[in-house]
């Protein structure tokens, strides 16, 4: 099955725009998956919104709570919040670029692959990708989608651009609570020597392909066992279905002029961006 976009815009470095569009890089659908159904009749379990006293209610009849008390709810129209208009719902502006190293692992949410969308926007986007190449930094940024503004780090990856969403910093958990009961001692001299000689021993590349989920495994072995056994109860759910650029000109130019702007001072990162909790802050 062709991938399909999940976000098309502009990626921005200074005065120099690339039209590109995001493909997820994992695979939602690659794990055993189930319907719920119902025993006595066989159709399948259906989730419908309901309102105490009213019973089942429109769509078009709902809005947004936003609770400002106990039990006492703002309300907002879903046009009103699409009405929000941010530069980043179509511009993915890299504002900041810190070294591969400086961003905790703790931040990193989901990948994306970053695609030039035509001919013309793959020689600056080549550009982009080997000058965070050789100065091993990533890009910082932020895009909107699916109805939220997102942090993002664009570096390398293979021939293209990988941007990983990463988590803001209000979103992490602290681990001192956690972790602060743990006694922070010197540990045996030998048990450590042991231990380390245990990680030299199993230390090597990392191969991904050397690792399966063991448990879908056993799941897909026990559907099949099912399958060919006759007596597994079936059940027929049918009749029940569900509902259903900017071209790149001139790109010398644009980067001397983007220097130019830079050297006097003018362009400024958004403070947003800038707060990431990334130790460097060189302006893009």
């Amino acid at each position: 099955m062709a991938s399909r976009a999940v976000w098309k815009g502009q990626l921005r470095l200074s005065l120099v725009s690339i039209p590109v569009e995001l493909h997820s890089a994992t695979k939602s659908g690659a794990k055993v998956g189930f319907r719920q159904i119902h025993g006595p009749t066989g159709k399948r379990v259906r989730y419908q919104k309901t309102v105490p006293g009213v019973g089942p209610v429109d769509t078009s009849d709902i809005l947004k709570g936003y609770e400002v008390g106990d039990d006492e709810y703002l309300l907002l129209d879903p046009e009103e919040i699409d009405a929000i208009r941010l530069e980043t719902k179509k511009t993915l502006e890299l504002v900041q670029f810190v070294g591969t190293c400086e961003i905790s692992p703790l931040y990193y949410d989901r990948p994306y692959y970053v695609v030039p969308t035509d001919d013309l926007a793959e020689d600056a986007y080549r550009v982009v990708r080997d000058a965070l190449r050789k100065s091993e930094m990533v890009g910082l940024g932020q895009l909107t989608m699916r109805g939220r503004e997102y942090l993002c780090a664009i570096r390398p990856c293979g021939d293209g651009l990988l941007l990983e969403t990463l988590h803001y910093a209000d979103e992490i958990r602290q681990a001192d609570p956690l972790f602060s009961a743990i006694e922070d001692e010197e540990v045996d001299e030998d048990l450590l020597s042991v231990a380390e000689e245990l990680i030299e021993r199993k230390a090597k590349p990392f191969e991904p392909e050397a690792f399966r989920d063991n448990y879908d495994a056993a799941l897909l072995d026990l559907i099949e066992r099912k399958r060919k056994n006759r007596k597994t109860p079936r059940a027929k759910a049918g009749g029940d279905e569900a509902p259903s650029a900017e071209n790149v000109v001139d790109l010398m130019s644009a980067l001397k002029e983007s220097l130019k702007k830079d050297a006097k001072g003018t362009a400024k990162p958004r403070s947003k961006a800038a707060g990431s909790g990334s130790r460097s802050k060189k302006s893009a």
